[in-house]
């Protein structure tokens, strides 16, 4: 992974500059990668956490251009809350994914999700917006969480991927939002695009990016096989599941292992492969 230091612009290329968050976690790698989109005026994607220093370091990136729109790819709080205070700050509109009814007859959500945001518009696949000489147009993704875009930009055959495809680690599926077959055909629909590169908002940009997601789908189908074989040597539960699946992983990974195992079961039981006898699971005879 290259070195990146927060705060500091990089050019990636003539349309694009990324700026790295200062908060890099277990969870985020070395932290949010917000990108500007633009030259003479400017979208911002993903501004991430909303801490004075960062939406300074933002600002100061922009350096007094015109910004036609802050682009949300989903509502996770490493992502969205910085669009607030850098709206308040440029004059920008927010736009973007929807929110999410975090509060119907099922809990939605957790802490990891930003509840105030609130978008100017919401964008729906084939939705754009546009500057002096680029275009965004939005690529509807769920999976990762049911309101992800991601955004691609024509003008240069490049995918704003968000956490739907990340340059380090493959994405966390957690359910309920979460759904792991969602998750799978999104993968899918980015195999006939013809996209030059990826820019996700964690990891490196993704320079074979229909290798890799065919590596990632590759990932899931195996570690389904894996639940299966497990669970056809006997029932067992999501924590031994994770501990036998994931030997060698950092342990405070572990709750995140276990909601995308539990993606993979719900997937796996509404196909009828598998069921459910309080936390123990088995094969479906």
């Amino acid at each position: 992974m290259s070195e990146q230091f927060p705060g500091v612009p990089e050019q990636l290329e003539p349309l694009v500059v990324r700026l790295l968050a200062p908060n890099p976690s277990p969870f985020t790698s070395t932290g949010t990668q917000v990108h500007l989109i633009g030259t003479s005026d400017l979208a911002v994607i993903d501004p991430g956490p909303d801490t004075p220093d960062h939406i300074a370091a933002i600002v100061h990136a922009i350096a007094g251009r015109p910004v036609r729109a802050i682009v949300i790819t989903h509502t996770h709080r490493d992502h969205s809350p910085g669009s607030r205070p850098l709206a308040a700050a440029t004059g920008a509109p927010i736009v973007g994914c929807a929110p999410l009814a975090l509060d119907d007859d099922r809990v939605r959500s957790d802490a990891s999700f930003d509840r105030e945001y609130a978008p100017d518009r919401i964008l729906t696949e084939g939705d754009s917006v546009a500057g002096d000489g680029w275009t965004l147009t939005a690529l509807a993704t769920p999976g990762h969480t049911s309101n992800h875009l991601a955004f691609a930009l024509p003008e240069s055959r490049a995918l704003f991927t968000g956490d739907h495809v990340m340059g380090w680690s493959t994405s966390i599926v957690s359910p309920p939002d979460g759904d792991m077959a969602a998750y799978m055909a999104s993968l899918e629909k980015l195999l006939p695009r013809d996209d030059r590169i990826y820019y996700p908002a964690h990891g490196d940009p993704v320079t074979n990016p229909q290798r890799l997601v065919r590596g990632m789908l590759g990932h899931r189908k195996q570690r389904e096989g894996q639940i299966l074989r497990l669970l056809r040597t006997q029932p067992a539960t999501i924590a031994v599941m994770v501990e036998r699946m994931y030997v060698g992983i950092d342990p405070r990974l572990f709750p995140a292992a276990e909601r995308s195992v539990l993606a993979h079961l719900i997937d796996l039981a509404q196909r009828g492969e598998v069921c459910a006898d309080g936390d123990v699971w088995s094969v479906k005879e």
